[in-house]
């Protein structure tokens, strides 16, 4: 679980989330990166885990958006609104788009939970709807 104590320099706000929102949709690596610790921990939605997939620190993450981006290179986000708490924020997103080298058309709603420390993202936890063709609760 995530610390929620505050300091001042933790405190999420609008600027740094639209920091944030701007590097992603850039895909510019680097740039991403250079928004999360260096001991950061990002779960994505997918993956084999209960939890999606877990990416333990910047230069994992690195290498996982880079490995993304080449796979998706059109992939961007187009928030909604952004929700804080402290040191915690939400970004909620109408939808994540783009096309897979596979030929799957992402277009889903989701929300990433994020946690700062020191102006950083500490921890940053994704979820998107999964669209589905088949009935089921």
């Amino acid at each position: 679980m995530p610390d929620i104590t505050t300091a001042a320099s933790d405190i999420a706000t609008p600027e740094l989330m639209k920091e944030i929102s701007a590097a992603f949709n850039s895909r510019d690596v680097d740039r991403i990166v250079s928004c999360f610790t260096e001991d950061a921990t990002f779960w994505l939605a997918r993956g084999p885990e209960p939890v999606g997939r877990t990416l333990k620190g910047r230069e994992t993450i690195r290498k996982t958006l880079a490995d993304r981006f080449k796979v998706i290179p059109d992939m961007r986000w187009d928030h909604k609104e952004y929700i804080y708490a402290g040191n915690r924020a939400i970004s909620v997103w109408r939808t994540v788009r783009g096309k897979g080298a596979d030929g799957e058309d992402l277009n889903y709603q989701g929300c990433d939970i994020y946690t700062f420390r020191g102006g950083k993202i500490s921890a940053k936890d994704t979820y998107w709807k999964i669209v589905e063709s088949k009935e089921r609760l």
